[in-house]
C-alpha cells in the first residue's frame, strides 16, 4: 500500500481479519506471519511463484524495500523493525537469491525504471554470477534497451566476466552484438564494412575477444585509429586476457593499417615533458607483436617493457617466452648484458644461468630497481643475482635488503644469521613483508636465531607478522613478555603457539578480546568451552563461526554438546552433524533447509573426519533432498557438500537441469574420487553430446573434465582446439591423475613441431627428435612422455634454459631422470665444479644422483641441503650421503649444528643414528622440535627425538597440551609407560600425523577411557594395522571418538533421546498463503528472525 502508516493501523488490519472470521491476537499474527516468512525464505521456489502473482504496485513496493531503501529501521505504527538485519537473511540466501535474479528479469522491466532494474540485476549478480547467468537465461535479456540502461548493464557483464562461464560469455556477446547492431545504422553496413565503431569497440570491452576474425578484417580504419585514441583503450586492452595470437594479430594489422608505425621509435617516446610509449597503448596485443624485420634494439627494449602484463595471459606463455627471447636478442645487439640489464625489464627470467653468472657485480648493482620487481624467477636464479648484488655491497644491512625485493629469498641464511640483530628487527617490521613470507624455513629460522640470542626479542616479537609468526619455538615464546591481545591480529599460529598465548593473555584480557582475534580461537580448549556461561557462551558464538576454518573437528564437536546442552531449540543445524549420528534424526522437514544450506558453507571433512560418519550426513542430506537433485535450486542449496555426494547418487539422482549449473560447482571440488569423477561424465556426455560435436566453449567449461574422456575422443579435440586443450592440461596435475590426457597434449604438440632437430655432435641422435625450449614450455607435466634417447639427444642449451621446469616433472621414471642427470653433467661439468644453484634447479633430477655423486657436489650451505630435502623419494644411503656432504663441506659436526641447519635438513634428519641425535645441542633442538615433529622418520629415530625432547620440555609423563600439539611425530616415539600414563583429556593434543606414528603394539596399550578421549579427527587417523591390534572394548571407545560422542561430562549418559525436540518452525495459517500478506509481514509486522 502507498498509504502512509499510522498507529492505529495494525488496529484495522486485525479488524479486516475479525471480519474474515479468522480469529488472532495481535501477537500470534505476528508469530504466524514470522513464521511464514522464514518457510519462504526456506522454499525459493515457492516465493519465486508468490512473486509472480504481485500485481505491479506490489512488485513495486517489494522492490522498493529490498533494494532501494535507505533505512536501517522501520517504524510500523508503535513498531520498530530491524530492516538490515532481514535484508542481510534475504540476501545470504542462494535460493532467494536466485529467485530475485528470475523475477527481476521476468517483471522488473515492465513495472519499474529500465535503470532500476539494471541496478537490481547488477545487485543480485554480484552474489553469485556464474550460477544464476547461464546461456539460456541471456535468452531472457531485454533486446530493446535505451542507451544509458544498455550500457550500465554491459558494464555489469564486463565487471563479471571472470566469474562466468565460456558459454555464457559467448552468449553475452551475442546479446551485446544483437543490440549494438540495432543502434547503428545498419543501411550503412555492408558486406565489406563492419558495425564494431569505435564505441562499440569500447562497449564491448572484453567481449572483443569474442569477434570473429573476419569481423576485426573489415572494421574501419578511421574507428580503429579513434578507438587506440581514446583515454581508457589501453586499460581495455590490459584486460583481453582470454585473446587468441590470431585476433591479436588481426588487430594489430588494422593498427599497423590505420597509419601507426610501431617500428619508429619517435612514435614511441615523444620528444615532450610526457614521456609517451605508444606501445603501451597496445595492452597485451603486444604479446604477440611478431614484426621482427629491421627492429631496432630501442623498439625490441620498449617492447620488453611493455610485455611484463603478459603472464597474465590464459595461455600461450611458450609463445610469449619465444617472443621475449627473440627480442632480447635484438635488444642485445651491438651491447653487452651488463649494459643493458636494467633496461631488460621481465625478460631477464629467460637468461640462462650461464648468462646471469656472467654478469659484473656492478651491473646487478645498477639494475636492482628493474630486477627487485620482477616476478617468476626461478630459485637458482635469485641466488645467482643475490650473490651479484652482495659482493657489490660488501655488507649485508637493512638497507641492503630493502633493496633487493623479490631477490631477497636469495640471501643465505648464514648470511641473514651473520646480520647486526637491529637491521634484522627493522626487516621483520616489514620493509618487505610480502617476501618474508617467501623465505625458506631455515632461513626464517636463521633470522628468529639471531635476534633471540641478542636479547632484544621481546620488542621484536610483537612486528613478526603473518606465518612468520609460526616459526617461533614455544621456548622462545615462554620466556617473552609484553603480549598483549591486539597484537595477535596480524599473525598466524601454530596451534601449540595459540594454546600457550591464550592461556597467558586469559589472566590479562577478557575472553571476547581474545576470541576476537581470529587466530587465538586455535588455543581454545574444550574444558574453557564448557565452563562458559550459557548467556556468554551464545554471545561469543560468532567468533567461532566466523573462523570455523581455523577450529580442529574436536573443537567444533565442543561447540556442537556446548550448544546442545545450553539450547538444543536454536542450535545451528550444521552442528547437529558433528553429533553422533542419532542426532541426524532430529533434522527433518522445516529444519532440512537451514541443514543443508549451513553445511554447504562449510568444510565437510573439518566437521566429519571419519568416513563412517561423512556417509551417514550425506544419507540425511539425500532424504532432506526427497532423493534427488531436481535442478538449480537444489544445487545452489547444496554448495561444496556436491562435492561429497556418493557416484550413484549423481549417476541415478540428478537431473540434467541441475547438472548444468552443478558443473561450475564440481569444478571448485578438491578431491573427487575416480567413481565421482567417472559419473560426472557421463552426465556431461549426456548433457552435451558427443565430444566430436563439442564447441571451443563447450570444452572450455568442461575444463578438467575432459581428462576423464577416451583416447579418441581426447584426440578429436585436441585436434580441434589444440590450444584449449594445452591450456586445461596445464591445470590438472600430477601425471597420475590424468595419464591419456597429456599423452594427447604430448603427442599434439609433437606433431605440430614436428620437428627432427638432433644434435649433431652424437652419432646415435641422428634421425632422433631432440626437445625444443618451445615444447618442454607447453607440455609441462607431459615432459614425462619423452623416450630417454630423446632426452639424451637435447641440446646442451635447451636443458640449461629449462632445467627447473624439467626438474618439476613428477612423471618422470628412473631412466628418463639418469638420462637428465648425466645431461647436466655434460652441460655443468664434472660434479665438484656445480655451484649450490646447480644442485637446487635440479629438482627431482637430483634423485638420480647415486651415493657417490652425492659425495662428490660441493654441499657446504644449508640453503642447497634446504631444497634437497623437500624432495621425498631420497633412499636412507642417498640421505645419508648427503648428510655426511653437509657436515663434511660445512666443517662441522653433528653437536655445532644451530636451529637453522636441523630446518633445514628436514627429512634428511631421519637418516641420523641415535649416538648422533643425542648429540644435538638442546637449546638448537628445542628451537627446531615443532619444524622436526613434521617429519615422518622410523620408530627407532623418533624414540630418540622425543629423548632429546625429553631434555627440552621434561620427562614425557609431564607433558601438556601445547607440548604434545607442539612436537607432532615424535610422539610417536612414546613407549607403552609413557603412553598409557596420559590423563585422557590430554590425548585430543596429539597432532593427527603423530597418532599413525605410533607402532600398533605400543598403540594398543591405550586404555578404552584414553580412546574414546583421542576425539574424531585424531580417531579418523587410527590405521587398519593400529585397528586389528586393539582389542572389542578398545574399538567400541574408537567407534565412540569417531561419532563424536560425549566423553568428558555426566551428560554423556543422558544422550539423545531424553532432550527437548529441537523447534521447529510453527505452520503458517491457511489464510496467509497469498503474497500480499507476505507483503504486509515484509514490510510492516517483521519482527527480527
Amino acid at each position: 500500500s502507498s498509504n502512509v502508516w499510522t498507529a492505529d493501523m495494525l488496529t484495522k488490519v486485525m479488524a479486516y481479519f475479525h471480519a474474515q472470521e479468522v480469529m488472532f491476537t495481535l501477537s500470534s499474527l505476528q508469530m504466524s506471519i514470522k513464521s511464514y516468512l522464514k518457510n519462504l525464505l526456506y522454499q525459493p521456489r515457492q516465493l519465486l511463484s508468490e512473486f509472480q502473482q504481485l500485481d505491479q504496485q506490489q512488485f513495486q513496493t517489494a522492490m522498493k524495500y529490498l533494494f532501494n531503501s535507505r533505512k536501517d529501521h522501520l517504524e510500523v505504527g508503535n513498531i520498530s523493525l530491524d530492516w538490515d538485519k532481514t535484508r542481510e537473511r534475504i540476501f545470504q540466501s542462494p535460493g532467494v537469491n536466485r529467485t530475485l535474479f528470475l523475477v527481476t528479469l521476468d517483471k522488473c522491466f515492465l513495472a519499474l525504471s529500465v535503470l532500476d532494474c539494471v541496478d537490481i540485476l547488477s545487485q543480485v549478480l554480484r552474489v553469485s554470477a556464474v550460477n544464476y547467468l547461464q546461456p539460456d537465461v541471456i535468452g531472457s535479456l531485454p533486446n530493446v534497451l535505451q542507451e544509458d540502461a544498455f550500457r550500465n548493464l554491459s558494464t555489469v557483464f564486463k565487471d563479471l566476466y571472470d566469474k562466468t562461464s565460456a558459454k555464457t560469455q559467448r552468449a553475452l556477446y551475442g546479446w551485446m552484438k544483437q543490440i549494438l547492431q540495432k543502434s547503428c545504422n545498419m543501411s550503412e553496413f555492408n558486406e565489406s564494412t563492419s558495425w564494431v565503431s569505435a564505441e562499440n569497440l569500447w562497449i564491448l570491452g572484453r567481449y572483443m575477444v569474442h569477434l570473429p576474425l573476419e569481423e576485426i578484417m573489415k572494421i574501419s580504419l578511421n574507428e580503429i585509429r579513434l578507438f587506440i585514441s581514446y583515454d581508457n583503450a589501453t586499460k581495455q586492452l590490459d584486460t583481453v586476457y582470454g585473446i587468441t595470437p590470431e585476433l591479436a594479430q588481426a588487430f594489430l594489422e588494422r593498427i599497423n593499417s590505420s597509419g601507426f608505425d610501431m617500428r619508429n621509435t619517435s612514435t614511441i617516446y615523444r620528444q615532450d615533458s610526457f614521456s609517451f610509449s605508444f606501445m603501451a597503448v597496445l595492452g597485451l596485443l603486444v604479446c604477440f607483436y611478431d614484426d621482427m624485420e629491421q627492429m631496432d634494439a630501442a623498439v625490441a627494449r620498449a617492447l620488453l617493457h611493455q610485455m611484463i602484463k603478459c603472464n597474465q595471459l590464459r595461455g600461450f606463455q611458450a609463445e610469449v617466452q619465444k617472443l621475449k627471447s627473440q627480442l632480447l636478442n635484438i635488444a642485445m645487439q651491438n651491447q653487452t648484458l651488463n649494459d643493458i640489464l636494467g633496461s631488460l625489464s621481465d625478460a631477464v627470467v629467460g637468461l640462462t644461468s650461464s648468462q646471469l653468472e656472467s654478469l659484473s657485480p656492478d651491473a646487478v648493482h645498477n639494475a636492482i630497481a628493474t630486477l627487485n620487481q620482477v616476478s617468476g624467477w626461478a630459485k637458482s636464479q635469485v641466488m645467482i643475482l643475490s650473490s651479484k648484488y652482495l659482493s657489490y655491497e660488501k655488507v649485508l644491512s637493512f638497507y641492503t635488503v630493502s633493496q633487493m625485493g623479490a631477490l631477497v629469498t636469495g640471501i643465505s641464511t648464514q648470511s641473514f644469521y651473520s646480520m647486526n640483530p637491529k637491521d634484522l628487527s627493522q626487516i621483520i617490521q616489514g620493509t618487505t613483508p610480502q617476501y618474508l613470507s617467501d623465505l625458506s624455513p631455515a632461513q626464517q629460522q636463521g633470522i628468529l636465531r639471531k635476534i633471540a640470542a641478542s636479547g632484544d626479542f621481546s620488542s621484536s616479537v610483537k612486528d613478526i607478522q603473518g606465518a612468520f609468526f609460526k616459526e617461533i619455538s614455544l621456548s622462545d615464546l615462554w620466556k617473552q613478555t609484553g603480549y598483549n591481545s591486539s597484537m595477535m591480529k596480524e599473525k598466524e599460529l601454530r596451534r601449540s603457539q595459540a594454546l600457550c598465548l591464550y592461556e597467558l593473555l586469559s589472566k590479562k584480557y577478557y575472553p571476547v578480546d581474545l576470541l576476537s582475534t581470529g587466530q587465538l580461537v586455535k588455543g581454545v580448549t574444550c574444558q574453557l568451552i564448557e565452563s562458559m556461561g550459557t548467556d556468554f557462551f551464545l554471545n561469543t558464538f560468532k567468533f567461532f563461526e566466523k573462523n570455523l576454518h581455523l577450529l580442529s573437528p574436536y573443537q567444533v564437536n565442543c561447540l556442537a554438546w556446548k550448544f546442545w546442552k545450553v539450547s538444543n531449540a536454536s542450535i545451528p543445524p550444521f552442528l547437529l552433524s558433528v553429533l553422533p549420528t542419532e542426532y541426524l534424526e532430529y533434522v527433518s522437514g522445516p529444519l532440512c533447509v537451514p541443514f543443508i544450506e549451513s553445511l554447504g558453507k562449510t568444510e565437510m571433512d573439518l566437521l566429519n573426519p571419519s568416513l563412517h560418519k561423512k556417509n551417514a550426513v550425506l544419507q540425511k542430506v539425500q532424504e532432506c533432498l526427497n532423493g534427488s537433485i531436481a535442478d538449480e535450486y537444489d544445487v545452489d542449496l547444496l554448495g561444496n557438500l556436491i562435492c561429497h555426494l556418493p557416484p550413484a547418487f549423481l549417476r541415478s539422482r540428478m537431473s540434467l537441469k541441475a547438472m548444468a549449473t552443478a558443473l561450475y560447482q564440481f569444478k571448485l571440488c578438491q578431491q573427487l574420487s575416480h567413481e565421482q569423477k567417472t559419473e560426472i561424465k557421463y552426465k556431461l556426455l549426456e548433457l552435451y553430446g558427443s565430444p566430436n560435436n563439442w564447441t571451443a566453449e563447450t570444452t572450455l567449461d568442461v575444463g578438467p573434465f575432459i581428462a576423464l574422456m577416451s583416447k579418441g575422443e581426447l584426440n578429436v579435440l585436441a585436434e580441434k582446439f589444440p590450444d584449449i586443450i594445452l591450456q586445461i592440461a596445464k591445470t590438472i596435475g600430477p601425471i597420475s591423475s590424468a595419464e591419456e590426457l597429456l599423452s594427447t597434449v604430448f603427442e599434439s604438440v609433437s606433431n605440430a613441431s614436428a620437428n627432427i632437430e638432433s644434435s649433431l655432435s652424437r652419432p646415435d641422435c641422428l634421425g632422433t627428435r631432440a626437445p625444443s625450449s618451445d615444447e618442454i614450455i607447453k607440455l609441462a607435466e607431459a615432459n614425462a612422455f619423452w623416450s630417454v634417447q630423446e632426452l639424451k639427444c637435447m641440446d646442451a642449451g635447451t636443458f640449461d634454459k629449462n632445467v627447473e621446469l624439467l626438474g618439476t616433472v613428477s612423471g618422470f621414471n628412473g631412466s628418463q631422470l639418469i638420462a637428465l642427470k648425466e645431461k647436466a653433467k655434460q652441460v655443468w661439468g664434472s660434479l665438484p665444479d656445480w655451484k649450490s644453484y646447480h644442485i637446487v634447479s635440479l629438482g627431482r633430477i637430483a634423485l638420480a644422483l647415486t651415493e657417490h655423486e652425492i659425495q662428490e657436489l660441493d654441499l657446504h650451505s644449508i640453503d642447497t641441503i634446504s631444497v634437497l630435502s623437500q624432495q621425498t623419494e631420497w633412499t636412507l644411503t642417498q640421505a645419508r650421503s648427503i648428510l655426511q656432504g653437509f657436515l663434511e663441506d660445512s666443517g662441522q659436526t653433528i653437536s655445532t649444528l644451530k636451529s637453522f641447519d636441523l630446518v633445514g635438513l628436514g627429512a634428511i634428519l631421519c637418516a641420523l643414528n641415535s649416538t648422533e641425535i643425542m648429540s644435538i645441542r638442546t637449546a638448537e633442538f628445542s628451537a627446531a622440535v615443532a619444524r622436526i615433529g613434521l617429519l615422518f622418520c622410523s620408530t627407532p629415530v623418533l624414540r630418540q627425538f622425543k629423548k632429546m625432547t625429553e631434555s627440552v620440555f621434561s620427562t614425557a609423563t609431564s607433558w601438556n597440551g601445547s607440548t604434545l600439539q607442539d612436537i607432532g611425530t615424535i610422539a610417536g616415539g612414546l613407549n607403552e609407560d609413557e603412553l598409557k600414563a596420559f590423563d585422557k583429556n590430554l590425548m585430543t593434543y596429539f597432532q593427527p600425523i603423530a597418532i599413525r606414528c605410533i607402532p600398533p603394539e605400543i598403540f594398543q596399550t591405550l586404555s578404552p577411557e584414553q580412546i574414546a578421549n583421542l576425539g574424531p579427527e585424531n580417531a579418523a587417523m587410527v590405521t587398519r594395522l593400529q585397528r586389528e591390534h586393539l582389542n572389542a572394548s578398545q574399538l567400541q571407545s574408537l567407534q565412540l571418538a569417531l561419532d563424536g560422542a560425549r566423553t568428558s561430562t555426566p551428560e554423556t549418559q543422558t544422550g539423545a533421546s531424553t532432550t527437548q525436540a529441537v523447534q521447529t518452525p510453527a505452520p503458517s495459517a491457511p489464510c496467509l498463503s497469498g503474497l500480499g500478506i507476505w507483503l504486509c509481514a515484509v514490510f510492516t509486522l517483521h519482527l527480527p528472525f
